[in-house]
């Protein structure tokens, strides 16, 4: 087996057809078919990282290793139906957004209460308000709600969201556009 991936890596073909083969031969337990793998993808899974945790490089080391590692495992539910980078790709992302969106309600929950007014009653108005608007966004479409938490609220660029999601960039603007027509709809 390790010669099929010696030849696979130094073959000029198709690198999708190789990794392929690659796939097949890590997911029977070569462990130098997915060095490979992951020789031929750490610079885009570790840029991709990078550009997710707003250049943080230790946060994106972290990241771009647990994706390796959640891939190892992951490996045999590869169907082939899209290239492993592309697979790849849409585990990085998830990973990242869900280990975002699991420090958040870890945040949520750590925020001290709110500190009294003068008058000793809490900012009832800000709490209504703030609890219309996270009401109104969970309203919204998802793919609109989507666009709209990671531009206005996570501060990702259009081209990154596209990215992420599966969209194109016009898709993703038109979305913005959209949840933010229909956040003031609800709210007004």
């Amino acid at each position: 087996m390790i010669e099929k991936v010696q030849t696979v890596e130094h073959d000029s073909g198709d690198s999708a057809d190789s990794d392929a083969l690659l796939v097949k031969l890590a997911c029977r337990g070569d462990r130098r078919a997915y060095e490979t793998l992951y020789r031929r993808n750490i610079g885009r899974v570790y840029a991709l990282c990078i550009r997710l945790n707003n250049g943080n490089r230790e946060q994106a080391e972290l990241h771009a290793q647990d994706a390796f590692v959640r891939a190892w495992e992951k490996l045999p539910t590869f169907r082939g139906d899209a290239q492993f980078s592309t697979w790849l790709h849409r585990l990085t992302v998830n990973l990242v957004l869900g280990d975002k969106r699991a420090q958040k309600r870890r945040m949520k929950f750590e925020q001290p209460e709110q500190e009294p007014d003068r008058h000793g009653d809490t900012d009832r108005g800000s709490v209504r308000k703030r609890m219309d608007l996270e009401w109104a966004i969970s309203e919204l479409p998802h793919r609109a709600r989507q666009v709209l938490v990671l531009h206005d609220v996570e501060g990702y660029k259009h081209h990154e969201i596209a990215d992420m999601i599966g969209m194109a960039v016009g898709t993703s603007k038109a979305q913005l556009h959209r949840a933010r027509r229909l956040l003031r709809e609800c709210l007004a």
